[in-house]
């Protein structure tokens, strides 16, 4: 079968990045079309490569992941780090399985640009196109990004790390057991040896879960700062993956993982913006293979907050209020959190007060420049979503 064929802009993208590393054009990405929602906040992050800056915490993780790998598998893993991150909805969604009515393909929940082209919401989007062209152990990390919450774990842009192994009939026939129990069983050592390269010797457990791509499905969760956390999320890979990239007589696990998620934990970063930040006391705190540095705070900064009350209309989603919120303030928007509710019955409307935290990580806000904040998002709250302010 052939590879999958990017569209125009993918392919202006590589052209783009291969000549000069630079972001695509603003133009390109926001259109102002009806099937179009990517914001300038997001284009200003793209091609970033954060995973790939030397000694950048993100990069020290990704590296010291890929050389666990190379180290137990004896360098049989191939590492992919500069995929385009635009991919068609095919290779996002319906290669990986994802049903046609999971609310991740939503322009809720995904960046659009335009019906058949996103910002790849997660690494698994090269999943099938990696199988096609014959790879069967490879490492895949690259952005992801997805419209979500304004908190302090969560950001439209992260990194993933995607993980395939494809196991061969003679394997699991030398081994003596169902193809599909060899690799569940490698699946889970393999990881289980992860964990404690990143961890130590810690406690582990397995949860049964459910992903459209695998099955059986997996999380693995360790208990680490005496709590349960959640490392990563696995399985063996559905056979219909296999099948369409002309694999049907093998057997397959995939992994996959959030690097900010393990940076924060690991180099005790408590705040996701913070791997956005150019200032050099967070950027000189690291170093390339150091896995042992932690973050120490260089100044706190005191928050601002403002409330914002509104009716909310029919089809209001917390996520456009968010998209909002960070077009107009960017990293300056530190938490966005309902924090009253109220229903009239008589008039059959529903009122929201969310609190809007506003925090700089390298300097004081002025009163003056918040309530033009303040302001602005209220204003355009009400101008792109109709909402009508209390």
């Amino acid at each position: 079968m052939a590879a999958l064929r990017r569209p125009a802009c993918a392919r202006r993208w590589c052209k783009v990045r291969a000549a000069s590393c630079t972001r695509f054009s603003k133009e390109e990405l926001i259109t102002g079309r009806p099937d179009n929602n990517v914001t300038e906040h997001v284009v200003e992050r793209l091609g970033a490569q954060l995973h790939l800056q030397e000694n950048h915490p993100l990069s020290i993780l990704r590296s010291a992941i890929e050389e666990w790998f190379a180290k137990e598998h004896e360098g049989k893993f191939r590492c992919f780090n500069d995929l385009p991150p635009l991919v068609t909805t095919k290779a996002n969604f319906d290669d990986v399985l994802v049903p046609a009515d999971h609310v991740s393909r939503s322009m809720n929940d995904t960046y659009y640009v335009d019906a058949n082209t996103v910002l790849r919401c997660h690494t698994s989007a090269h999943q099938a196109e990696m199988l096609r062209k014959g790879e069967t152990r490879f490492l895949v990390t690259g952005d992801v990004y997805r419209r979500d919450t304004v908190d302090s774990t969560h950001y439209p842009v992260f990194h993933q790390m995607e993980g395939v192994r494809v196991f061969e009939p003679e394997e699991w026939e030398v081994a003596g057991v169902d193809g599909t129990k060899l690799a569940e069983k490698e699946l889970k050592s393999t990881l289980e040896g992860l964990a404690r390269h990143l961890f130590g010797d810690v406690e582990m457990r397995w949860i049964d879960e459910y992903f459209p791509f695998t099955d059986p499905s997996f999380e693995l969760e360790i208990f680490f700062n005496d709590e349960w956390m959640e490392v990563l999320g696995c399985g063996v890979m559905e056979q219909a993956i296999l099948e369409e990239a002309g694999l049907g007589n093998k057997k397959a696990w995939a992994f996959g993982l959030g690097l900010e998620r393990l940076a924060m934990v690991l180099f005790e970063i408590p705040d996701i913006r913070l791997f956005w930040s150019t200032d050099q006391r967070f950027l000189s705190q690291f170093k390339a293979g150091d896995m042992s540095a932690k973050f120490k705070a260089y100044s706190k900064f005191p928050p601002c907050f403002k409330d914002v009350s509104f009716w909310i209309p029919e089809n209001f989603t917390e996520n456009n209020l968010c998209e909002v919120t960070r077009g107009i303030a960017g990293d300056l928007v530190e938490e966005v959190k309902l924090i009253d509710e109220f229903h009239n019955p008589k008039k059959g409307r529903t009122s929201h007060c969310y609190r809007i935290a506003y925090r700089s990580m390298e300097r004081s806000l002025t009163d003056e420049e918040v309530n033009q904040l303040q302001e602005s998002v209220r204003s355009s709250l009400v101008d792109q979503l109709g909402v009508e302010l209390r």
